[in-house]
């Protein structure tokens, strides 16, 4: 299946640009930090990469759709580009390296290719439906990602990213009993506990509240790797408000302690 290989790699040059342009803004001393409605930060850096991204588009694939972050949705059609410029930007702002830009490529509500960009850490994950997901500085440079073999709680390692969302969520205690049954947590948060999750490296990832930015390019990622990328709920796929990623035995159980009855 080749369908999107083009796709794919106009992602890999949309995250060229970004990595540019992120980059040179990183750790930089007039850093501009601003706050937007809903109390989170967004910096210079994140507006002029998502412009900047949004112009690349405009030119080479006029016809399709845009969604970003910072400047909403533009545009109509099957086919819709879904960007986040810095997924990350606490950790950004503060010089943590631990930071991506995310590109995905959705064809009606199927995400069908995604790049997810850390230049910070020397790294890229990428992903076509039905080829494979893969890692390295580049497609000349990159190597298979595959999901653990583990297929028990009391074994499983669990990446997350804070406790806040979860206790607003209301959902704090199924949490933390989720917590309590697995053999390892921490809380590498973000893109991160994704990717992780498909270099094999953790086994599950969850996260109460999420948009369509934030999930599009890891969930092909996860997937592609052969892992399963779903809501809270078990709703496949990335169009919810919260996400559960595992490497697939673990979905299941998972799952039910996540939606325990109340007692």
């Amino acid at each position: 299946m080749v369908a999107h290989d083009d796709d794919l790699r106009f992602a890999h040059v949309l995250a060229d640009d970004a990595d540019s342009q992120t980059m040179s803004r990183f750790r930089a001393p007039d850093l501009r930090v601003e706050t937007k409605a809903d109390q989170s930060p967004v910096t210079d850096a994140d507006k002029a990469t998502e412009e900047a991204m949004r112009r690349t588009l405009g030119r080479a694939r006029p016809r399709d759709a845009v969604v970003g972050e910072e400047f909403g949705a533009g545009g109509y059609g099957a086919r819709r580009w879904v960007i986040d410029p810095i997924d990350g930007t606490k950790n950004y702002l503060r010089g943590v390296p631990v930071w991506a830009t995310l590109i995905a490529l959705m064809v009606e509500d199927e995400v069908v290719a995604g790049v997810v960009s850390a230049p910070a850490l020397g790294r890229r994950w990428w992903a076509a439906r039905g080829t494979g997901a893969y890692t390295g500085r580049s497609l000349s440079s990159a190597t298979r990602c595959r999901v653990s073999a583990v297929t028990s709680l009391d074994r499983a390692s669990l990446s997350y990213s804070s406790l806040s969302g979860w206790e607003k969520r209301g959902l704090l205690p199924a949490f933390l009993d989720l917590t309590r049954v697995c053999w390892r947590t921490r809380a590498y948060g973000d893109f991160w506990s994704y990717m992780l999750l498909a270099d094999g490296a953790v086994d599950l990832a969850a996260e109460p509240e999420l948009a369509l930015h934030d999930m599009a390019a890891p969930s092909i990622v996860v997937e592609e790797a052969g892992g399963r990328f779903t809501g809270l709920d078990g709703t496949p796929g990335p169009l919810g408000a919260d996400a559960l990623a595992t490497n697939g035995p673990l979905h299941p159980e998972v799952l039910a302690h996540l939606n325990q009855p109340e007692s």
